[in-house]
């Protein structure tokens, strides 16, 4: 930071010694040597369940080592508590937005925030307006985008004057141009020597932003170094012990040679946040919904599925309109939608594994399951989607990211779609899960199943889709197929610019 000395600068952050955590008798962090410097982004990675949260909960207080050493500016650190964390600069941004969605911007930042309050208030909006979030101070946090809702976290940490500062999945919901901005403001941040632990599983954004990578694997650093030092096969294989595994990036979709029936048609279709929307969707065919976070993306998903409603317009199933209808009536039909946000619209996460795969087969009018058929059913399912778990009655909550977005997944293939709505279906997950993700995504199409694919990474949209949609403002911006799917084509339609440039170079 400015007015940092010389000796300060030479002293890390942040230093564990030989780190071990056992959650009983599992031993979660397993030796562990990690440093984090003035004015240096260290990238971690790891599959879920590699022990990085842990790690970086161990550091913010949350959790304390159970042998080796951690030094937080030079100072021993091994007894270190969220308060006396605080205390010493770090914060953490979680992964899930945890906001007071009643109260306000302003107040969910300030909390416990010593100072002159209109001072404060007078920082916090040129943050705002230098990171280019969009919100202003009085919005109340639960009318935030999930976009909106990181930033806010983020914001926390930054008001704070936090000199260590630990971002878990930042971009998960972002999109590419508020990347740019996030990327900017953690480039200022480290110019002032703020060190920053980075948790991600996108690759192309560690190597953009990140001078030191540490890999994770089973509670130990495999692979640590400058991210240049590394081929994506190497760390892929590093984090999976399994080579190859990063093919999963290349190549395009592949059009079905011959398209199914006609699953869904949304005709002129207009609700809160979007207008106009009209497209078709086939069986076997993956339909991607590409824009920026507030085009309507998610909105116009939520009015398809009936939890919103219609303001006009027409939504058909195999040929047969749904007029008024909500979640249970699209079930009924054959659509289900997995929505964005796991652990708030999609799991219940204190309920057991089993219960929460068939939470969606009970629409039928069943009032309860023989619970042989629901445990062979989570079988099944655990061998489709590789659940990793220790039992079908453990909660979703004890699981990792990737283990509960394979839960979310199995409760709605259990509900036997004929159309599938996947809204952001990789968020917060490893580079393995998105991996198998993205396969169960091909198989599924090849199988006939119609699928649309909602998605702020515009690679994943130009990885799976057979035919691209961009929203724009609410409106439909613009419509991609087979080779003029690209990143640059996207990108320009979400931001209303157009594909003339493409045709010129």
């Amino acid at each position: 930071m400015a007015g940092t000395s010389q000796t300060d600068q030479l002293t890390p952050l942040v230093e564990a010694r030989q780190v071990w955590k056992f959650f009983g008798s599992i031993a979660v962090l397993r030796g562990v040597d990690l440093t984090l410097r003035p004015g240096e982004v260290h990238a971690l990675l790891g599959g879920n369940g590699a022990g990085k949260s842990t790690l970086m909960k161990m550091i913010a207080g949350l959790y304390r080592l159970d042998r080796g050493e951690l030094l937080v500016g030079g100072e021993d650190a091994s007894a270190m508590t969220p308060v006396t964390a605080r205390q010493a600069g770090i914060h953490l941004v979680p992964q899930e937005p945890m906001l007071f969605p009643s109260l306000t911007v302003e107040e969910n930042v300030l909390m416990h925030v010593p100072g002159n309050r209109a001072e404060l208030r007078a920082r916090l909006e040129t943050m705002i307006t230098e990171i280019g979030a969009g919100m202003t101070l009085s919005t109340q946090a639960g009318q935030l985008e999930v976009a909106d809702q990181q930033m806010v976290e983020i914001l926390r940490g930054l008001i704070r004057d936090a000199r260590i500062l630990i971002l878990d999945e930042p971009t998960s919901a972002l999109t590419p141009r508020e990347v740019g901005k996030l990327f900017g403001r953690i480039r200022a941040l480290t110019a002032q020597g703020v060190g920053i632990f980075f948790i991600s599983h996108k690759l192309g954004e560690i190597r953009e932003i990140a001078d030191i990578v540490s890999i994770l694997r089973d509670g130990q650093v495999v692979l640590a170094g400058p991210p240049k030092s590394f081929t994506d096969a190497e760390i892929v294989s590093a984090m999976t012990h399994v080579e190859g595994r990063a093919n999963f990036t290349l190549g395009h979709a592949v059009a079905p040679a011959q398209r199914g029936p006609e699953r869904l048609r949304v005709e002129g279709l207009a609700g809160e946040g979007f207008a106009d929307v009209t497209f078709s969707l086939h069986g076997g065919e993956i339909l991607g919904l590409a824009g920026v976070v507030g085009s309507g993306r998610t909105e116009l998903a939520e009015t398809i599925y009936g939890i919103r409603p219609a303001a006009r317009g027409r939504i058909l199933v195999d040929g047969k309109p749904l007029a008024g209808h909500g979640p249970r009536q699209s079930l009924d039909a054959g659509l289900v939608y997995l929505p964005e946000d796991r652990q708030v619209s999609g799991l219940f996460v204190n309920a057991p594994l089993v219960w929460n795969a068939s939470a969606l087969v009970l629409h039928r009018g069943q009032e309860w399951l023989p619970l042989a058929k629901e445990r062979a059913d989570f079988a099944e399912q655990i061998k489709l989607l590789g659940i990793v778990c220790a039992s079908g009655d453990q909660p979703v909550r004890t699981l990792s990211g990737g283990n509960q977005q394979k839960v979310l997944l199995a409760k709605c293939l259990a509900a036997g779609p004929r159309v599938l709505i996947l809204d952001e279906p990789t968020r917060g997950v490893d580079v393995a899960v998105r991996a198998d993700i993205y396969r169960l995504i091909d198989r599924l199409a090849g199988q006939g199943l119609a699928i649309l694919l909602i998605s702020s990474d515009h690679e994943e949209i130009e990885r799976l889709s057979h035919r691209v949609v961009v929203m724009n403002h609410g409106y439909p911006g613009g419509e991609l197929e087979g080779a003029d799917i690209n990143i640059n084509a996207i990108a320009r339609l979400s931001f209303g610019v157009g594909t003339e440039m493409d045709a010129a170079q």
